[in-house]
């Protein structure tokens, strides 16, 4: 959670940490989540919505309301005329803590052709990685030290104007539940009706 508020501080913004306070959570360990992110400069309020509905969420609304009175500082983490390579390097080490990048030989030869066409000058980055994890593997959590970012490949996006560098092993098709919903979407053969949809 630190590293989280410390990464949102970089942009110039104090962000707003919302404790879900559950039953089973003690005075004591809400009272240290609050600590901690007080101390890393974040508005932690307490909130119950999932049992209270609303009423349960109103400190939380309040220290929105108060986060959004602000005035920001913002700033973005790299000017947009830095190459790629210093892009993700930048990225690696700012953000998610790692020590350094390491490109296969093919992400890299693709890093300096993008960087040397000037038609990519003003893509964004956009980092492909696990969610689940600072680093590339999904198992390692916390705050790792001591570890280096590997980038495979990097994918283009034109519409969109993306270049996006991949991390670690990760599946680019989108992600559906055991039982996805489409399973239950059905079309009657003599109506024409759709079923499942809602």
């Amino acid at each position: 959670m630190v590293h989280h508020i410390n990464t949102i501080r970089m942009s110039g913004i104090n962000p707003v940490v919302c404790i879900n306070a559950f039953h089973t959570d003690t005075k004591d360990e809400i009272a240290m989540v609050r600590k901690y992110a007080e101390e890393a400069g974040a508005r932690a309020p307490v909130s119950t919505h999932w049992a209270d509905g609303g009423d349960g969420a109103l400190e939380f609304a309040d220290a929105v309301i108060e986060a959004c009175a602000d005035e920001p500082d913002f700033k973005f983490l790299y000017p947009i005329e830095m190459k790629l390579r210093d892009r993700v390097e930048t990225i690696a080490k700012n953000v998610y803590g790692a020590d350094g990048v390491a490109w296969t030989p093919a992400a890299e030869a693709k890093a300096k052709m993008l960087e040397g066409d000037s038609q990519y000058d003003d893509y964004t980055t956009m980092m492909v990685k696990t969610h689940l994890s600072l680093t590339h593997d999904p198992a390692v959590k916390g705050v790792p030290k001591g570890w280096t970012l590997p980038v495979q490949d990097v994918l283009i996006f034109s519409g969109a104007k993306f270049l996006c560098p991949c991390c670690g092993t990760i599946s680019l098709m989108p992600g559906t539940s055991s039982d996805p919903a489409y399973r239950r979407v059905d079309v009657d053969v003599n109506t024409g009706k759709v079923t499942g949809l809602f």
